[in-house]
C-alpha cells in the first residue's frame, strides 16, 4: 500500500511538472512567432518603401501601387496582404527604421495602433507604457 501511495504522489508531481514545462514552452513559442511576424512585416514594409523610393512613387500613384501589390500578393501568397495591411507594414518600417528597437513583448496589433500616433514623443510614451 505504501508503495502505491508514493507512486501516485510521484505521478501527480510529474504531471504537474510536465504541465508547467509545456505552458512555459508554449509561451516561448508564442513569443518567437510574434517576433518573427514583427520582423517579417517590418521587412515587407522596408521592401515596399525602398521600391517606391526607387520608382519615385508620388502620393497619387501610391494608393494604386499598394492596391496592385495587394492583389498580386494575395494571389501569390494568400491572406494577410490587404491594402491597409501593406500600408501598415510600410508605416511600421517608416516609424521604426531600426528593427532592433522593436519590442518582442508588443504584438502586431499594438504596433498598428502605435503607428497611427503622429507625435513621436507620444508614440514613444505609449510604447513604453505598453511594453
Amino acid at each position: 500500500m505504501k508503495l502505491q501511495a508514493d507512486i501516485q504522489t510521484q505521478i501527480q508531481t510529474l504531471a504537474t511538472d510536465i504541465k508547467t514545462f509545456v505552458e512555459q514552452e508554449k509561451t516561448k513559442i508564442a513569443q518567437s512567432v510574434n517576433t518573427g511576424m514583427l520582423f517579417t512585416y517590418w521587412h515587407i514594409g522596408k521592401m515596399i518603401a525602398e521600391r517606391q523610393s526607387i520608382l519615385n512613387i508620388d502620393n497619387q500613384t501610391d494608393r494604386k501601387f499598394v492596391l496592385a501589390l495587394s492583389k498580386e500578393l494575395s494571389k501569390l501568397a494568400g491572406k494577410g496582404f490587404s491594402r491597409s495591411n501593406l500600408f501598415n507594414m510600410r508605416m511600421f518600417y517608416t516609424n521604426y527604421p531600426n528593427v532592433q528597437t522593436l519590442s518582442g513583448h508588443l504584438t502586431w496589433s499594438h504596433y498598428c495602433e502605435l503607428i497611427t500616433i503622429l507625435d513621436i514623443e507620444k508614440r514613444n510614451f505609449y510604447q513604453i507604457e505598453s511594453d
